[in-house]
């Protein structure tokens, strides 16, 4: 049986789930009978979902709680609380969780907070230990200077600088995680126009290196291709950027492409980002004219190139997925999922094959 969790939003940011909900199809006739389920855990504004890779366990960005949680599975259709949740940034949109399930990585949209987790044995969320040394140094010192920068909270990775130095409106956005196959990780700040890359410690993360994309762009999500390279695609531009490593590890540009020649900047804003099994082709939801762009990966996955663009079916499609050779969008703002079907050959979008109600949906994941 096909089934997925669900992620949204709830009353405190608008919208009308009342948790971590479930999709489901009939036996043998999934795909023209998805179905919302209902919520298998009350929990507010459980926005982006991520499985831990050995563990039933499902960790949830509760984004208008500022904080994290993970939830075990209970049953067939249902999951658990797995510990009280964990207070970390402003507007948390995302969780990532390392290959190895050692570690969950929250990036904060409010405030461009990126924190860190440990995981223990179970799956639950460790909180990150204060900093011991400055304890006691507060303790034999007093408070310390009040014209210093202050100290990095645990877990936390160094905060972003901007760049460009423009000030204004420009403000920190972290927005998603990605883990990569050497140990560090990469994160995306829409508001700095940066892709971050991190090596991770005892005490959290360390600023390895930065990429900085042009002034304005708003680098959202990544998606790992199998080739070794990043794709990122960038909300205000609706662009995708391509990245790859120098042998020395330091990560550059090597290709920009348009998501759509038809996509208009300011009114068209990039979502996600989702790629077939086989790499050959990458999908983006465009919210504003409610559409999804397919491109296909040229070359060693350097290079693409726009190959269609079609209706997505739902009002502000904030979240999609491809699976078993379809793609599921999720309408924010329409309060509907649509299934829709794939061209193996082009990777064109075919047409809608199936709707159904959802309250506010932000996110799929696949149960396991």
């Amino acid at each position: 049986m096909t089934r997925f969790w669900l992620g949204g939003y709830g009353a405190a940011m608008d919208g009308s789930a009342e948790g971590i909900g479930l999709l489901a199809g009939d036996e043998g006739r999934e795909a023209s009978t998805l179905a919302y389920r209902g919520a298998v855990v009350e929990t507010p504004s459980p926005s982006w979902l991520a499985q831990h890779p050995t563990l039933d366990v499902v960790y949830a960005a509760l984004e208008g709680d500022s904080a994290v949680q993970a939830f075990s599975r209970a049953g067939e259709a249902a999951l658990a609380p797995l510990g009280p949740p964990a207070a970390v940034g402003q507007y948390v949109c995302h969780v990532a969780v390392a290959p190895n399930g050692s570690a969950l990585i929250a990036s904060c949209y409010g405030d461009g907070r990126v924190v860190r987790f440990d995981l223990d044995a179970d799956g639950r969320i460790v909180a990150p230990k204060p900093d011991a040394a400055a304890a006691l140094r507060a303790a034999l010192f007093g408070d310390a200077d009040p014209d210093a920068p202050a100290a990095t909270p645990p877990g936390d990775g160094v905060a972003a600088v901007d760049p460009y130095g423009v000030g204004g409106d420009r403000v920190s956005h972290a927005h998603a995680a990605t883990f990569l196959p050497d140990g560090r990780v990469a994160t995306t700040d829409l508001g700095f126009d940066l892709v971050r890359f991190w090596r991770q410690s005892g005490s959290g993360l360390t600023l390895d290196h930065e990429v900085v994309l042009p002034l304005g762009t708003g680098p959202r999500h990544m998606v790992l291709h199998p080739s070794g390279h990043l794709h990122v695609v960038t909300e205000y531009s609706c662009e995708v950027f391509t990245l790859a490593p120098a042998a020395d590890g330091t990560w550059s540009v090597v290709s920009v492409t348009l998501t759509s020649p038809i996509a208009e900047v300011g009114t068209d804003f990039p979502a996600e980002l989702a790629r077939t099994r086989d790499g050959q082709f990458l999908y983006t939801a465009l919210r504003g004219s409610n559409t999804i762009a397919a491109l296909r990966v040229r070359g060693g996955g350097e290079s693409l190139e726009s190959v269609a663009l079609a209706d997505a079916g739902v009002d502000w499609p904030r979240h999609h997925l491809v699976h078993e050779g379809k793609m599921l969008v999720a309408g924010q703002r329409s309060d509907t999922i649509t299934l829709i079907d794939l061209d193996e050959r082009t990777g064109a979008p075919l047409g809608i094959r199936h709707e159904a109600q959802v309250p506010t949906p932000t996110h799929f994941l696949p149960v396991r």
